[in-house]
C-alpha cells in the first residue's frame, strides 16, 4: 500500500523545511528505518526515515525546494502501484497530535492551491487580534514577543504607534567601481537570526550594565580543578561562569523570569542558553536545570552541545526554554565590553569580554591582576536598573571569591 512521505514538523515554531538531499532515488528498494532524505530548517538539519519496507515510487519535491510542514515529499509503496506523476506542493493533513482544526488563536486556513497560495500561520492572542481588526492593521508580518513568537496586544499597540514608512523607489547603486565577488542570499539561518535580533531590538526596552571583574582567583581555581581531571573532564572559564550565573540566579530569583506580554513569570528551573558560533551564524543551545548539576556535568554538556551545534545536529527543543543566555567573545582577544542583544523571550543576556592582565588596587596595593569585562543586558519591562545592578554585584562577588559558588 502506498505511503506518503511528508515534511515533518520538528518543533513548535517550525513552519517550513527545505529538502537538502535525497539519499535514495526513485525505484530504490528500502527497508523500514532507512534514511530517505535530509531536510533543513532555519536552525538544524535532520533526516527522514522510511516508515515501512517498500520501493521509493515517486519523488515530488526536488533538492533545494522549501515547502510547508506536512507537504507530501514522495511516495513509498509496492512494485507496480500507480501513483500520480506530479503533485502540488501542498501540506498533507496534520497528524492527530498536531492542531488540525482552527483555534481561537489561529486564522482559519484556506484550501491551498500552491505553495505561494498557502497563508502564513500567525500566532496571535484573541485580544491582539481584536485590536488589530479595530485598527485595520495587517498583523501578518509583525514579530510577536509572546511565548513561541505569539503576537500580543502590546505588539499591536506598538505597531499602531509606529506605522511602517511607505517604501520609496530607490535607484540601484552603481557597482562598476567595485564589483562584488560573491552574492550571499539573505535567507535561511542568516535571515532567522537577523529577524530575531531585529525583533528583539525594536521590541525590548534593553539596558546594558558594564563592569570589569577580577578573575585571578577564578583562573587559579580552574587550574587546580584541571590538574586533577582527565582531558575530557577539564572545565573552561565558560563552564565556570555558567555555574556562577546559576548560583547568582538562585540568590536573585527575580532575574530568572520571562514576560509573555501580559504576565511576568518567575521560573523554578534555571535554564541557561549558551551562544555558539557556527559556520553560517549563531545558535543558542540550552543547559537545563543548571542549579542541579555539578561543574563537571556542565562541562561535559557544554562540550556535547557545542560539538553538535557546529555539526548542525541540535534538536529544536534543545534551543528553547532558556531564561538568560551567556555569550563569550573573550577567546577572540579583541573585545572588553559589548552590548549583547537579548534572545527572546528571555529576561537578560550576559556578555563576556577578554581576560587581560592590568594594574589594579588590590588589598590596598597596586598589583597586576587578571581582569575581565562583563556586560549584562536586561529587559527593562521585567527588571529595573537597581535590581540588575544588584544581580551584577552578586556575580562579581562569586567570581572574585569563586569557592562561594561551591559552598
Amino acid at each position: 500500500m502506498a505511503h506518503e512521505i511528508i515534511m515533518p514538523k520538528l518543533g513548535l515554531t517550525m513552519t517550513t523545511g527545505t529538502v537538502v538531499e535525497w539519499l535514495k532515488k526513485e525505484g530504490d528498494q528500502v527497508a523500514q528505518g532507512d534514511v530517505l532524505l535530509e531536510i533543513t530548517t532555519d536552525k538544524i538539519t535532520n533526516t527522514v526515515e522510511a516508515p515501512q519496507d517498500g520501493i521509493l515510487l515517486k519523488i515530488y519535491i526536488k533538492e533545494g525546494e522549501e515547502v510547508p510542514c506536512f507537504t507530501v515529499l514522495g511516495i513509498l509503496g509496492e512494485a507496480g502501484e500507480q501513483v500520480a506523476e506530479s503533485k502540488k506542493a501542498e501540506p498533507a493533513p496534520a497528524p492527530d497530535n498536531e492542531t488540525a482544526q482552527p483555534t481561537p488563536d489561529s486564522p482559519t486556513p484556506a484550501s491551498p492551491a500552491s505553495v505561494s497560495a498557502i497563508p502564513k500561520k500567525v500566532k496571535i492572542t484573541p485580544s491582539a487580534r481584536k485590536l488589530a481588526q479595530e485598527k485595520g492593521l495587517d498583523y501578518q508580518d509583525i514579530i510577536g514577543t509572546g511565548p513561541g513568537g505569539r503576537i500580543t496586544k502590546e505588539d499591536i499597540e506598538k505597531a499602531v504607534a509606529n506605522p511602517p514608512k511607505s517604501e520609496e523607489k530607490q535607484e540601484p547603486i552603481p557597482s562598476e567601481d567595485n564589483e562584488y565577488r560573491e552574492l550571499i542570499p539573505y535567507s535561511g539561518m542568516r535571515k532567522a537570526i537577523g529577524d530575531n535580533m531585529a525583533g528583539s531590538w525594536s521590541t525590548y526596552p534593553m539596558v546594558t550594565h558594564h563592569v570589569s571583574v577580577d578573575v585571578t582567583e577564578l583562573l587559579a581555581l580552574r587550574k587546580t580543578i584541571n590538574e586533577n581531571c582527565e582531558d575530557d573532564e577539564k572545565v573552561s572559564i565558560t563552564d565556570m561562569l555558567i555555574k556562577v550565573v546559576a548560583r547568582g540566579l538562585e540568590k536573585a530569583p527575580y532575574m530568572n523570569a520571562t514576560f509573555d506580554g501580559t504576565n511576568i513569570k518567575l521560573l523554578q528551573d534555571i535554564n541557561i542558553g549558551l551562544a555558539v558560533a557556527v559556520e553560517k551564524g549563531l545558535v543558542v543551545p540550552v543547559i537545563r536545570q543548571v542549579q542541579e548539576k555539578t561543574l563537571l556535568q556542565i562541562g561535559k554538556e557544554v562540550k556535547d552541545l557545542g560539538a553538535r551545534a557546529r555539526e548542525n545536529k541540535l534538536a529544536m527543543d534543545e534551543m528553547r526554554g532558556g531564561t538568560i543566555t551567556i555569550t563569550n567573545l573573550g577567546a577572540y582577544g579583541s573585545v572588553d565590553w559589548f552590548t549583547p542583544i537579548i534572545n527572546p523571550p528571555e529576561s537578560a543576556i550576559m556578555g563576556i569580554g577578554r581576560i587581560k592582565e592590568q594594574p589594579v588596587v588590590h588589598e590596598g596595593e597596586i598589583k597586576i591582576r587578571s581582569m575581565m569585562g562583563l556586560s549584562l543586558t536586561f529587559d527593562h519591562r521585567i527588571i529595573d536598573g537597581a535590581p540588575a545592578a544588584e544581580f551584577l554585584g552578586i556575580l562579581i562577588k562569586l567570581i572574585e571569591w569563586p569557592l562561594r559558588v561551591f559552598l
